[in-house]
């Protein structure tokens, strides 16, 4: 790492003036802790630090000052101290790979403390490379037989319940006509209940509530560890015929994320939030941008008011950049989740619309020997909701 003192060199200075640039750029925002007298040069520091990383005036070729040296477009004051700073970068420089993408625009300057990654805009050159979501909004209520409204979702917990104990709380689940029931993220491949056997015992168990009801629950398993771990356990779900897996993109990492999304198709892929919290990237960016562009058909992140601390701003952010208009990128449905109420529902549907699916797990747990009665007063209500 290098930090910049003087990115105003004479050569680049002049090649910018002079050379066509022949790689399309994308823009990043930072927000910078900084005085005011010192954000120019914070801001050039940081666009030599993601683009090139070392002195100027060692470079000497004049295609790389041209191009891949990152240019600063504007800074902005924002108050309190900060400024958002646009940084133009080579869209050349990813090489069209998640794990690269997030190195170019965050590796190194995520070391600093007073940075954080707020935004970006991605041009079609860029997002053409990756998948998106195949099924998005629109698919996952296929899927489900939904008309357009809200979607439901519960969750299997906690860690240490046998295969058969999760299958008993899902079939309970099932039956009360949810629309998707996940794996805790925490559930993996422990001994107590191994990927296979979980998945084998609950698909069994939510099938036949679906035979009983009519109403076929569609269960997603949680995925996890190194990219074979990764493979073997989709192909697990669906030979269980599963066609929707929970994935936790910042665990797993990008890369093998993106892999996953490009090798399965048939299968979509809900983006779970843990350790999104330690990569100091904005929430709307992080879920709303990266992880829909790399093929998130759902986003899983902190409701306002629950045992997280993101705001209803943040929230409205989020769900804004998951299912808003992006040319060539499908819509990923925002999934509100961690300490949502029963008792909240009617506000829920009425803050995010009908372009959502509520995630409530620990308040239908706790109904124990009326969860399946309360099951179905959460899937009547979002039914019956009067969506504008």
């Amino acid at each position: 790492m290098f930090q910049v003192r003087d990115a105003t060199n004479e050569r680049w200075r002049q090649l910018q003036g002079c050379l066509p640039s022949v790689t399309t750029r994308f823009t990043v925002i930072y927000r910078i802790a900084s005085a005011a007298n010192l954000i120019e040069e914070r801001a050039k520091s940081i666009a030599v630090e993601q683009s090139v990383e070392m002195p100027l005036g060692a470079i000497d070729d004049d295609f790389v000052l041209a191009n891949i040296v990152g240019t600063v477009e504007d800074i902005r004051d924002v108050g309190g101290g900060t400024f958002d700073v646009s940084v133009a970068l080579s869209v050349a420089s990813t090489g069209f790979e998640a794990g690269q993408l997030l190195n170019m625009v965050f590796g190194n300057s995520s070391i600093h403390d007073d940075v954080t990654l707020q935004d970006l805009i991605i041009p079609a050159e860029l997002s053409a490379k990756f998948t998106g979501p195949r099924y998005g909004v629109e698919g996952l209520r296929t899927r489900v037989g939904a008309a357009r409204r809200a979607l439901t979702c519960s969750a299997l917990k906690p860690i240490g319940m046998t295969p058969e104990r999760l299958a008993a709380l899902a079939g309970k689940l099932a039956l009360g006509g949810l629309d998707y029931l996940k794996d805790d993220h925490g559930l993996a491949d422990q001994a107590r209940a191994p990927f296979a056997k979980r998945v084998k015992a609950v698909s069994a168990a939510v099938r036949a509530a679906g035979q009983d009801t009519g109403k076929f629950t569609h269960y997603l398993p949680s995925v996890t560890g190194n990219l074979d771990a990764l493979r073997q356990q989709v192909r697990i779900a669906r030979d269980h015929g599963l066609d929707t897996v929970l994935v936790a993109p910042m665990v797993i990492g990008l890369a093998s994320f993106q892999t996953l999304v490009r090798e399965n198709a048939d299968m979509a892929f809900i983006a779970h939030p843990a350790m999104a919290g330690a990569s100091r990237i904005a929430p709307a960016a992080l879920y709303g941008r990266l992880f829909r562009m790399l093929g998130a058909d759902g986003v899983i992140f902190p409701n306002a008011g629950g045992r997280f601390g993101y705001s209803q701003e943040t929230c409205r952010a989020i769900a804004t950049a998951a299912a808003s208009p992006w040319s060539g990128v499908k819509a990923s449905i925002p999934v509100p989740a961690g300490g949502m109420k029963l008792a909240t529902i009617a506000p829920a549907l009425s803050f995010y619309g009908a372009d959502a699916m509520l995630l409530i797990g620990g308040d239908l747990l706790a109904a124990r020997e009326t969860m399946t009665g309360q099951a179905k007063e959460f899937q009547a209500a979002v039914e019956a909701f009067r969506y504008l």
